[in-house]
Order: structure tokens, then sequence, then C-alpha cells
């Protein structure tokens, strides 16, 4: 028989040591990117259908008003997690950043 030296083994955790506030604002940023991914989608969609006309005076002024009111959200947001605009913007590499930079 082998006698086998366990002391070089590392020991089994019970429990991940995690950062909580660091996972909670990875999580945040995450999320926050997609919302906003998606708000500047609606943003174009919506200036695409004011040049061609789709839209009423009255719909033009509300969708401006929900876009401005989640834009403002999305800052509060931002502050409240501690991310700026920069950290939503994810870099793809050789195919850019995934939102177009300002």
């Amino acid at each position: 028989m082998f006698n086998v030296d366990d002391s070089d083994r590392p020991t089994p955790r019970s429990h991940l040591d995690i950062d909580r506030e660091g996972a909670e604002r990875s999580l945040a940023g995450l999320v926050l990117t997609v919302i906003e991914l998606i708000r500047q989608l609606m943003e174009r969609q919506a200036l695409r259908r004011m040049d061609e006309g789709d839209l009423s005076e009255g719909q033009i002024e509300r969708m401006g008003s929900t876009l401005m009111a989640l834009e403002q959200q999305m800052v509060r947001l931002r502050e409240h997690f501690g991310l700026n605009e920069e950290d939503l913007n994810l870099d793809l590499g050789p195919l850019g950043t995934l939102l177009p930079r300002k």
C-alpha cells in the first residue's frame, strides 16, 4: 500500500468567498447595458418614424417625453450603482463596442 500525504492538497471550502457588492455592481452593469441598448434602438426607431412622417404630433411628443424620462432614470440607476456610461459599453474585440460612442 502507498502512504498518501494529503497535506499539500487544498482543503475544500464549504462556501465561496464572493464580493457581494462587486457581484451586484457587475449584474447591474449587465442589465443596464441591455436596457441602454434597447433605449438607443427605440430612439433610432422613433427618429426614423418621425423622418418618414409615420407619427402624429401627439405621438412624437409622448415618445420624446418617454425617451427623456427613460434616459433620466438610466442616469439615476448608473449613479446608484457607481457606474458611468463607458462602463455599459462592452468591448466586443474586433467588432468594436456594443454601443455607439457619443
